[in-house]
């Protein structure tokens, strides 16, 4: 277990976790503890917000640099693949042609688009949060919380190699689904401890409707490339979190 934890802290964040050997076995365990990693990642992003409050930042900066901790704790590699995904289906091409434009370096105009409007939802609906410190740990958690789903029994790899043939399958669907009932229970305790009940039916909610978000756009790339990648690992968080982030503050 601790193997596991050390590389989804590692693939995950900046922090030098280690990795030791790495097999299946251990990235069955990563995987299902990813949501685990989101704490680093939220909880960079929770600082930064509460020394804003201390400094008396608008609401506004304060979650720009919030959303740019977050970037920064995770080497922007999530929102690398949220733009090669972008740009890989907005292509309309073949499957293996999609991959292709996937692995080049430079970014297109989906990948632009997606980008922009992406960091723009979730500095706005972080600046709008009736708390924004538990809005970020909810976003982050639920995020990573689409990787055990994505990489459950039955969903491939598109490519051979690479993250995504290494972690692609290893999850069983009831792990994935206990692992998602901890999350569930974690998000409505601090939605409770912050806001009564109103808040703990929020944060239950934010976690379903991130969840919903990331298996939806992982059921249509899995349809359109054949399988997952990192960049399709790596848009999931991003896509999960951002749509936890709107749920958070759309609810009555």
């Amino acid at each position: 277990m601790i193997a596991g934890l050390r590389l989804a802290v590692t693939l995950l964040t900046v922090v030098p976790a280690g990795t030791g050997r790495v097999d299946r076995e251990t990235a069955r365990r990563a995987m299902l503890l990813a949501p685990a990693a989101g704490l680093v990642t939220g909880g960079a992003a929770a600082l930064v917000l509460l020394a804003g409050d201390l400094l008396g930042l608008a609401p506004l900066p304060a979650a720009a640099l919030a959303v740019a901790a977050t970037a920064a704790v995770t080497r922007a590699l999530h929102l690398d693949g949220l733009a090669d995904l972008a740009d890989g289906l907005g292509s309309g091409r073949p499957a293996a042609e999609a991959l292709e434009i996937m692995k080049r370096s430079d970014i297109g105009p989906f990948g632009v688009v997606a980008l922009l409007l992406t960091l723009l939802i979730q500095v706005a609906a972080l600046a709008s949060a009736p708390d924004p410190a538990v809005a970020v740990l909810i976003a982050s958690v639920t995020g990573r919380l689409a990787l055990p789903w994505a990489c459950r029994t039955g969903v491939p790899s598109a490519r051979p190699g690479g993250l995504g043939a290494l972690v692609a399958g290893t999850v069983p669907t009831p792990a994935a689904a206990a692992v998602t009932a901890v999350v569930l229970a974690a998000a409505a305790t601090a939605g409770m401890a912050a806001d009564g009940l109103g808040g703990a039916l929020h944060g239950a909610a934010a976690v379903a409707a991130g969840l919903a978000a990331g298996l939806g756009t992982l059921r249509h790339a899995v349809r359109r490339l054949g399988g997952v990648t990192g960049d399709v690992l790596g848009a999931l968080v991003e896509i999960a979190a951002t749509a936890a982030f709107i749920a958070l503050i759309s609810l009555p």
